[in-house]
Parts: structure tokens; sequence; C-alpha cells
């Protein structure tokens, strides 16, 4: 048993590396449109697949849990994209300074 089947259930494997990205890239883009403000290609590839993690752990604790599919999985990383992208502004527009 690998780190990541036990800690996040899932076997990454060279094809679902890709596909992880991939769900990461269409979830971090469209959360970035939605939420307003994206971090460019690869920022929103990291929020996307950082955001299915999130998914992948609110859904579970709300016990909708099992296999998704693809689109399955994008609607999940991107819900949990939506919640880091709102965490992200709401940390980041405290430390924001104002022009006087």
């Amino acid at each position: 048993m690998t780190v990541a089947t036990f800690v996040l259930g899932a076997t990454l494997e060279p094809g679902g590396l890709l596909m992880w990205l991939l769900v990461g890239l269409v979830a971090g883009f469209f959360a970035s449109r939605v939420m307003g403000g994206g971090y460019g290609l690869i920022g929103d590839i990291v929020v996307g697949v950082l955001g299915a993690f999130l998914g992948g752990w609110v859904s579970g604790m709300l016990g909708i849990g099992g296999t998704y599919g693809l689109i399955g999985s994008i609607v999940i990383a991107f819900i949990g994209a939506c919640i880091l992208l709102a965490l992200l502004h709401a940390v980041s527009s405290g430390t924001r300074r104002r022009r006087a």
C-alpha cells in the first residue's frame, strides 16, 4: 500500500496523474472564472488539484462517497476549488495595503 493510497484512497498511475492534471486544469479554470481572478495556467492547475482534494474530503464528510467518473470528478474538484479560492481571497484581502 502506497502513501497516496493510504492517505487519499487513490492510486497515482502515469495515466491517472495525467487525468488529475486535466481535471485540475478544467476545475481550476472554471472556478477562477466563477470566483473572479485566476492564477494563470499553472496556478489554475494547482488550485484545481488542491480543490479536488478539498472537494473529495468535503464530499466524504457529507457522506457522498464512491466513484464519480470524469464529469463527477470535475464537478467535485470545481466545488473544492471554489471553496479554496474563497478562502484564498478572504486571506489575501486582509493583507492588501490600500493606497491613499
